[in-house]
């Protein structure tokens, strides 16, 4: 169902896997890339036309000079999306890619009819601190990120990359190493999200511990929140027919507005 295939935008070649048929969604991943098709992809290409790119620095995508923060990451994507001509698009971000949409949306809100935002990273709280995971091994990783054993075991299990492992790390170390996983601006123009903005979060979140998804639904005028029980920081992958659920009837519900 999926296509693989490679982009350049402003010289930076990336991998864009692509399937279903639909109106576009864009999904954005987080710190561990996007190197396969998860069963969540395809359950949502039964009903849109999913793009999935690989962020710059990111598995095969390249490395460029340019890449210092998240703000550059957002401007990329922007100029992105004028380069396959998509406007009103529907994003899906978790974590990292959460983040990431909301710095897009905040320059651009008009562009965007709706987004879901999975655990997202992107401010700082005074209740509580994300997970530190620049410093955690691959199995304090694995735990903190998965609440299903048998998940847990799966990624511990997984046959790694090195070189891909490390340059993803490499990578997101410069988008949220210091200030850790957060804008200390991004907070005060979450104003400008006008469009409708769903929430999800796993109720056992280790990476992003679930205030964080209560402090965004203050911060975002048109936005809800949904908990996910037993699914830790991506219940995407821990219970996909749920989260496909969920986010198609939001963005039904948003395409009808």
């Amino acid at each position: 169902m999926f296509t693989e295939s490679f982009l350049t935008v402003n010289g930076c070649k990336i991998r864009l896997h692509r399937g279903g048929q639909g109106a576009p969604l864009l999904y954005l991943h987080g710190v561990n890339g996007a190197g396969s098709v998860q069963p969540f992809m395809e359950l949502l290409a039964k009903k849109y036309d999913v793009l999935v790119p690989e962020h710059p620095g990111f598995g095969v995508s390249d490395e460029p000079d340019w890449l210092d923060n998240i703000h550059d990451l957002a401007y990329f994507y922007l100029d992105l999306l004028d380069q396959l001509g998509l406007d009103q698009v529907e994003v899906v971000g978790s974590s990292l890619g959460g983040w990431l949409a909301m710095e897009m949306a905040i320059r651009e809100p008009s562009r965007f009819k709706a987004l879901v935002l999975v655990g997202s990273a992107g401010i700082r709280i005074a209740e509580s601190k994300p997970g530190d995971i620049f410093l955690w091994s691959a199995e304090t990783a694995a735990r903190n990120t998965f609440h299903h054993p048998d998940m847990v075991a799966k990624a511990l299990s997984a046959p790694v990359d090195l070189d891909t492992s490390l340059k993803n790390r490499h990578t997101a170390a410069k988008l949220a190493w210091e200030p850790r996983l957060h804008d200390p601006m991004l907070h005060k123009w979450l104003h400008r999200l006008k469009m409708p903005v769903q929430l999800i979060w796993g109720d056992k979140d280790a990476v992003m511990p679930l205030p964080h998804g209560h402090a965004l639904k203050k911060l975002i005028p048109q936005s809800e929140l949904i908990i996910l029980t037993e699914c830790g920081h991506l219940p995407q992958l821990e219970a996909p027919q749920s989260f496909v659920d969920i986010t198609t009837a939001f963005l039904e519900g948003a395409s009808a507005q």
